[in-house]
């Protein structure tokens, strides 16, 4: 009986990671190896038909008869259902694109407050949307908010409002507060007030200064509400 299993043998299984599925089961069948197929997975780095996963893994010592399982990558890329990456960031879209084996092809940024945030999601250069069909390992370009808004308007006038006041009215109007320095004697800001800000609402010569949002304002605040004095035109200075 021992005779008849070649009891105790052994072989030494060969790597046939990489190799087309033909030549593989060629290359085990003449080293005295079973072979099954066990599974089809898709790579889009890997050759149509070839062998990415192989069990028992190469070098493996084994007895002899012993069934190789191996996995080939499909010729022909799985259908999927396109995810909808809008409103996600761009670090989470970027991983939820590797999850569903999607490949980045390209960003282009588009005027939104929403900085980095998915507006639009492209394939071929047109908008795809979510749920419609797609072959996996196609490339899709991702349009991002720029962090800042498309229309310009006045920069607000800070001076003479506290800090809180100074910080809702930025973020009322989509501005961040930018630096904010306190004078040395401030010993509680909620009592500070602006007496500067970068940039400020007006040239030198009277010009408005204009703003877009998703842009900061620098802010300087002392213990004293400063006193506005206007000049011939009604700006304050």
């Amino acid at each position: 009986l021992d005779v008849l299993t070649k009891h105790g043998e052994t072989l030494t299984v060969p790597s046939v990671t990489g190799k087309d599925y033909a030549e593989a089961t060629r290359l085990l069948e003449e080293r005295g190896f079973d072979i099954e197929l066990q599974d089809s997975v898709y790579v889009d780095t890997a050759r149509a038909n070839s062998v990415v996963r192989q069990v028992p893994e190469p070098d493996a010592v084994v007895k002899v008869n012993r069934t190789v399982y191996l996995t080939i990558n499909r010729s022909v890329p799985p259908v999927i259902e396109m995810p909808n990456f809008m409103s996600m960031t761009f670090r989470s879209a970027e991983v939820a694109l590797k999850q569903y084996g999607l490949q980045l092809e390209d960003t282009m940024y588009r005027h939104d407050f929403a900085k980095n945030a998915v507006l639009d999601q492209l394939y071929n250069g047109n908008p795809i949307k979510p749920g419609s069909k797609i072959s996996m390992g196609s490339k899709i370009t991702l349009v991002l908010g720029s962090g800042l808004g498309q229309d310009e308007f006045a920069v607000p006038d800070l001076v003479g409002l506290t800090y809180e006041q100074a910080r809702a009215l930025l973020e009322g109007n989509g501005l961040v507060v930018g630096a904010t320095i306190f004078d040395r004697d401030v010993v509680d800001s909620t009592n500070a007030f602006v007496y500067l800000q970068r940039p400020e609402k007006m040239t030198p010569d009277n010009r408005v200064i204009r703003i877009r949002q998703g842009q900061s304002i620098d802010i300087f605040l002392g213990v004293n509400r400063p006193e506005k004095t206007f000049d011939s035109s009604g700006a304050n200075y």
